[in-house]
């Protein structure tokens, strides 16, 4: 089968790789009909290649139709059309039971000190084959394929994968008050969605970019924002529109990749340039993180507020200003998003004709899986406009 495999920082490449098979009776094959490119999935391009093999196929936002199924896979059989969410959860364990989906006991990736397995992400995630591929093998399928109903196309669903479930805990970790207001920093894919799930929950959200079509894509959904090319700080900008205070909450929807961190952009590219076996623990130890971002939301937020990060970091020895978060008394909530406690809620918004979080205006491109490279370098570029770009294998 063809897959998008990593080869190399910022040099990934469309190659034949065996198709996956049955491996154990929890497993399914799934034909992948859309896979969309994460804002993540950039992390592996440039940042975090320590961690990564030439060969590992790339993806973790997939949908398709079933092929197979193991004999303990029952809720879904071949010829169903199903979206996969990006951690890999048994669905029955002590984390599980309790929604904690992304910390499955029975698959976190011990070796590595972290959660659940995710795929197509690195060593530090498990190395299970990803979905930028025309098949995938899905280990615990007997919980983690969502089944979604035929007929309409299959951006409504694709989002259900990753961007939805994590721009809707991310509005739920930022613990909003009641017609309270929210600071969204970073408008791609997520920052796009926690605006949109915040307005549609009878929040206000106030979006916060640099790059002039992400602004626009906002403000068509009459998302409020600020403009961070046009002012000195967006924390003061916000606190004008603010009554002096802030906002309630704050989402980072940005991550380790922040512009404006020109330490931690350097040591990102020194880590990532090195060999495995010293760039990797050198992220494992060392604060590689770009934090202008995580910053300015420690600003931008009121006392006594909450942060809410859905933006990836992988620093293990960052410089946080402790005092500025004591002195407030901010709450900080962040994690990897527990995809299926939140399907509940998502699935009549998606099946929602009305499109009320307008899933049908997110993608900017949609290309066929053969084009992957190109799409990763206009994507890490922000190049023709991409916002959000979709494979068809």
């Amino acid at each position: 089968m063809k897959a998008l495999t990593w080869q190399g920082p910022r040099q990934v490449e469309v190659r034949d790789v065996p198709d996956p098979r049955l491996e154990e009776p929890t497993d399914a094959v799934v034909r992948i009909t859309s896979t969309a490119i994460c804002g993540s999935d950039l992390h592996l391009y440039e940042v975090l290649t320590p961690f990564m093999t030439p060969g590992d196929v790339l993806g973790h936002e997939p949908m398709g139709v079933v092929e197979e199924v193991g004999s303990a896979v029952d809720h879904i059989r071949p010829g169903d059309r199903v979206v996969v969410p990006f951690n890999i959860s048994c669905g029955h364990c002590w984390m599980c039971s309790r929604g904690w989906y992304a910390q499955c006991e029975t698959t976190q990736v011990r070796d590595q000190g972290t959660g659940a397995p995710l795929f197509g992400y690195s060593e530090l995630y498990g190395s299970v084959p990803g979905g930028q591929a025309e098949l995938m093998r899905v280990p615990q399928a007997q919980f983690g394929p969502i089944k979604v109903p035929e007929g309409p196309p299959d951006v409504q669903f694709l989002y259900l994968s990753d961007v939805l479930p994590t721009a809707w805990q991310a509005v739920e970790y930022a613990d909003v008050p009641p017609e309270g207001s929210v600071a969204v920093f970073g408008l791609g894919p997520i920052g796009q969605l926690c605006c949109r799930i915040a307005a549609h929950r009878g929040f206000r959200p106030i979006g916060v970019d640099l790059i002039p079509e992400r602004l626009d894509m906002a403000r068509r959904r009459g998302i409020e924002t600020v403009d961070a090319s046009e002012v000195d700080s967006p924390a003061d900008r916000i606190r004008e529109l603010t009554d002096g205070r802030g906002t309630d909450s704050v989402i980072d929807a940005v991550g380790m990749e922040a512009h404006g961190s020109p330490v931690g952009e350097l040591a990102q590219k020194i880590a990532s340039a090195l060999p495995s076996g010293i760039g990797g623990p050198m992220m494992e130890k060392a604060g590689v993180d770009r934090l202008a971002v995580l910053h300015q939301c420690m600003d931008a937020v009121r006392r006594a507020g909450t942060i809410s990060l859905s933006g990836v970091y992988g620093g293990m020895a960052d410089p946080v200003p402790m005092l500025t978060l004591f002195d407030k008394g901010v709450a900080v909530k962040m994690g990897q998003a527990h995809v299926k406690r939140w399907i509940d809620d998502l699935m009549p918004l998606v099946g929602d004709e009305s499109d009320p979080l307008g899933v049908h205006d997110l993608a900017t491109h949609d290309l066929p899986l053969e084009e992957a490279p190109h799409a990763y370098e206009l994507f890490q570029k922000k190049q023709d406009d991409a916002i959000k770009i979709v494979l068809e294998p």
